[in-house]
């Protein structure tokens, strides 16, 4: 239900979100409305009043409890208090975009283990840290910081490299080639391409799927759920 809660969200989060054209915290909320999100789309900011001509919270503790999805967008050293007030709102999914972790040295390691931590005690859907977001055209949900919208389609598409999502993504546009589901998966740090295999098995607009990684962590858990897809639908993967 909490992965499903990235892709499906009725109330969204961007924290981190800015005023200023450029930034990632002002894409984000961009790319949500020119998707034509219909949810509720919520800005945080504590210097702004309004974003896009969205009202912006000021901070996380003014949050609705219950929420959907939080992007987070903030430096690497606001991510975990960011994370721990997001639970005190009952947050069921996050998409950290903001880098700094594991990829950076044992620093970042041991801030990325405690978020693992947080996220398995309190059963959150974690995409990232250190990735590009995510898309579902089918939802109008367009949680990233790409530079484009990819048409609807039934390709499900995953990467852990964020310059292939960009790649791929620049070529599909050219060539119209439609997405059901677009995933940047950073640093796999909890949701990692076994869980998107899971989820994608029974998603109905996804007929075929496509993935990119580097490596595989969790091999046994990786073989069962390809052994259980590919009994369905068509798998390529490149390593």
């Amino acid at each position: 239900d909490n992965i499903h809660a990235l892709f499906a969200p009725k109330t969204v989060a961007v924290i981190g979100a800015s005023t200023a054209p450029g930034k990632v915290g002002h894409t984000v909320v961009a790319n949500m409305l020119e998707a034509g999100y219909s949810g509720t789309l919520i800005p945080v900011n504590p210097k702004a009043d309004e974003i896009l001509g969205l009202p912006v919270t000021k901070s996380i503790d003014d949050l609705p409890e219950g929420l959907d999805l939080a992007v987070i967008v903030v430096p690497v050293g606001a991510v975990l208090p960011s994370m721990e007030a997001l639970i005190k709102r009952k947050v069921r999914s996050v998409i950290i975009i903001t880098a700094g972790f594991k990829e950076v040295g044992k620093e970042g390691y041991v801030l990325e283990q405690r978020l693992i931590e947080l996220c398995t005690e309190h059963e959150i859907a974690m995409v990232g840290p250190n990735c590009l977001g995510l898309i579902s055209t089918q939802d109008h949900n367009n949680a990233s910081f790409a530079a484009g919208y990819p048409a609807e389609g039934s390709i499900a598409f995953f990467s852990q490299s964020g310059a292939l999502c960009t790649a791929i993504l620049d070529w599909a546009l050219g060539e119209n080639i439609g997405f059901s589901k677009f995933v940047s998966l950073g640093n796999k740090a909890v949701i990692n391409e076994a869980n998107m295999l899971e989820y994608l098995r029974t998603d109905p607009n996804t007929s075929v799927i496509l993935g990119y990684i580097e490596n595989v962590e969790h091999g046994a858990d990786f073989i069962e759920q390809a052994a259980k897809v590919t009994q369905e639908k068509p798998v390529i993967m490149i390593k």
